[in-house]
């Protein structure tokens, strides 16, 4: 990891897009890296378009806006791609990790680019299967993790096992349906 690693989420609100830019912060945190984890606020309504960054580095972390010029680019609506510019500003040897049921080539080609390196996953096909709703968010973290080497994915995953078994007290299976989930993610994430 280089010694600022800047993300932007795309996604729909109710996606997860924000919570899973503070639990990745948490957990960043935990292993004692500088932490910026923010949704933008806007007129944010649920299905409608949204943002969210993450800034993790190990020195502290002196910018205080917006992500302009991201490493990596999540989107969890491939819908998003066409109404919203998601590669804009990423840097030239960056990463978008797109959840989508095309392979990584048939979606540069939706991009319109060969210039970047695109991952794809069925992370909506995945929390389908693991957690029984549609809500990608936690398989994006595991995709992000085998790409990004920013934490330890089984430090990161026993963090997100007590985050989560904080958040959902009692409802086991959801615990493990996401902990299964970003496993799932973590093995079948594709990278062009």
């Amino acid at each position: 990891m280089t010694n600022l690693l800047e993300i932007r989420w795309h996604a729909r609100g109710g996606q997860g897009a924000k919570t899973a830019s503070t639990l990745l912060a948490e957990s960043a945190m935990g292993a004692g890296k500088y932490v910026q984890g923010f949704p933008e606020y806007g007129p944010e309504r649920m299905g409608a378009p949204i943002r969210a960054y993450n800034r993790i580095g190990d020195a502290p972390i002196t910018i205080h806006s917006n992500v302009e010029n991201p490493d990596v680019v999540m989107v969890l609506d491939p819908s998003l791609i066409g109404p919203v510019n998601v590669t804009e500003g990423l840097k030239s040897d960056g990463i978008i990790i797109i959840n989508t049921v095309l392979s990584p080539e048939e979606a540069k080609q939706k991009l319109g680019t060969n210039d970047i390196r695109v991952a794809t996953l069925n992370a909506s096909g995945i929390s389908v299967d693991c957690i029984g709703r549609d809500i990608p968010n936690t398989p994006m973290m595991g995709a992000l993790l085998k790409l990004v080497k920013v934490l330890p994915f089984d430090y990161f995953l026993e963090r997100m096992r007590e985050d989560l078994s904080k958040k959902f007290r009692g409802r086991d299976k959801i615990v493990e349906g996401n902990i299964e989930a970003m496993r799932r993610a973590f093995e079948e994430v594709k990278l062009a």
